[in-house]
């Protein structure tokens, strides 16, 4: 019998979304492995995204020894909220302390939106207005041109633990309406939102391509590892580099 490909996952304490998005798109010969970084949401600005990150190198050593094919860092606003270079050293970070690659979620995303030929970009987010602000400095360091940033009022009053318990049906809802006419891709972004699960009525509804967080994450390990999806049913993204 051939030994798993193991996947470390890194997340967000509150977070319940990630682990099944992984777990979808996963085939059977893949498993994930999380480590939780600590996060409440009384802590879910800078600071507390500074003390959640400085869990992560403990976080990777304790996934280096569950012997992990590489690691995800699944946050977007985690990986993107000191801007451009930052996502840089927290992969090295990552990867020095596992002893294998990693990706990241804000990357990741940037990666899948070139890989997608994208250069103008909605996105639809749970967030706070100051994760929002932080996002769209970031992909627009990146190179892309951000038409509108987006955030749900329910999930964005939530908070980290709130975000994961909205229904899929209420992320379609809103994000369908978001999506600019100029937009080359609509991005649904945050780990915790349940946006995965209906990126492909998304994309009928918006007719264009849709990332989501989880999405380009599981997409980017997968792609570093050469894991094929069990199918093609995960948006565009999927269907382009199948």
């Amino acid at each position: 019998m051939s030994i798993r490909t193991r996947i470390g996952l890194l997340v967000p304490s509150p977070n319940t979304t990630c682990e099944p998005d992984f777990y979808r798109v996963m085939p059977s010969n893949v498993s994930v492995h999380t480590n939780r970084l600590w996060l409440t949401n009384d802590e879910d600005d800078k600071d507390g995204i500074d003390k959640m990150n400085s869990e992560a190198e403990k976080a990777a050593t304790y996934l280096r020894t569950a012997s992990v094919d590489a690691v995800a860092y699944g946050c977007t606003t985690g990986s993107f909220y000191k801007g451009p270079g930052y996502d840089e050293e927290l992969l090295n970070l990552i990867e020095k302390a596992s002893g294998v690659p990693a990706v990241a979620t804000a990357p990741a995303s940037v990666e899948a939106l070139k890989e997608l030929g994208a250069k103008k970009i909605s996105v639809a987010t749970p967030y706070p207005e100051w994760n929002n602000r932080q996002l769209k400095i970031y992909y627009e360091t990146m190179g892309f041109e951000i038409l509108n940033v987006d955030a749900e009022p329910v999930a964005s009053a939530a908070g980290s633990q709130g975000i994961n318990d909205q229904d899929p049906e209420s992320v379609l809802q809103f994000a369908t309406t978001v999506c600019d006419s100029d937009a080359d891709v609509l991005f649904c972004s945050c780990t915790a939102w349940r946006s995965f699960e209906i990126v492909e009525a998304l994309e009928e509804a918006v007719g264009r391509p849709v990332i989501t967080s989880n999405q380009v994450t599981a997409w980017a390990i997968m792609r570093r590892l050469d894991i094929e999806p069990p199918n093609s049913s995960f948006g565009s993204l999927f269907e382009l580099t199948s």
